[in-house]
Order: C-alpha cells, then structure tokens, then sequence
C-alpha cells in the first residue's frame, strides 16, 4: 500500500520586524520558543534557533532590514516550524558562490546562508537584483 502524502497546514503564524540589531535577538528567541514548545530535541531546537539567528543577521546587515514570518506547521504526522525571511536590500549578486560559504560582502566568515542551509530539511532562496532576498527554511520534528 503506497504511502499517504499530506499536505503541510499552517497552524500559527507571526511577523517579527528586523529594523535593529535587537530585533535579531528577538527572531532568535522565538523561534527556539516555538521548537521547544513543539518538542523538538534539543539539537533540533539548537539547529533552528542558529539558523534563525544566522539569516536574521544577513536580513540586517546586508538587506538594511526586513521582516521574519514564523509559522508553525503539520502535515498529520508531524510538526514543523517554517521561517520566512524577506528583505528589499540589494539581492544576492552571485547566489552559487554564497550557498558555497565562505564568501561574504561584509566582512564576515561569509557562513550564515551555507550554514543555515545544512541546519534544516527544507532551504530556499529567492534572490533579485535591486529587489532584495527572500530565504524560507524549514525544520521539522524527527521521527
């Protein structure tokens, strides 16, 4: 018998604006609130809460601010947690070269895309020049 697919549901969602360097703090603190509160082990909680910490940094620093969407998700056998990172800063100028790591415009170990990128089930980036960045990641509950 081949196995049921279900779509993922959202089940919360909320907006957290990333204007200052504090509100980074803020994205990090909630979204390791969210996986603790779904269960997440802890490396699952700590792998969520560095990824949010990592992509709400690129969001400040080189989109000039943004705003972070998180959500929590089902798809009838387990939870999820979606974050959604969107910036009007410059785009991502050659994308392959930052998922690759170690390259950064700012000074930096050039990590947090890459290393964001191995942290979770579910990585995407959607980049225009001019128009900004949008990254969505999300981790899920182990089995």
């Amino acid at each position: 018998m081949p196995a049921v697919a279900f779509a993922s549901q959202t089940m919360s969602k909320e907006t957290l604006a990333i204007e200052r360097e504090e509100d980074i703090v803020q994205v990090r603190k909630r979204a390791r609130a969210l996986a603790q509160a779904r269960g997440f082990d802890a490396f699952a909680c700590a792998a969520l809460t560095t990824a949010a910490s990592e992509l709400a940094r690129n969001v400040w620093v080189h989109g000039g601010g943004g705003e972070a969407t998180l959500e929590e998700l089902s798809d009838g056998t387990r939870f999820g947690i979606r974050l959604v990172f969107r910036d009007h800063g410059p785009g991502i100028a050659d994308l392959e070269r930052a998922l690759r790591g170690g390259y950064s415009t700012a000074r930096s170990l050039g990590l947090g895309l890459s290393g964001a990128r191995r942290l979770v089930e579910d990585f995407e980036v959607d980049t225009r020049s001019g128009e900004g960045t949008c990254v969505t990641i999300t981790k899920w509950t182990r089995f």
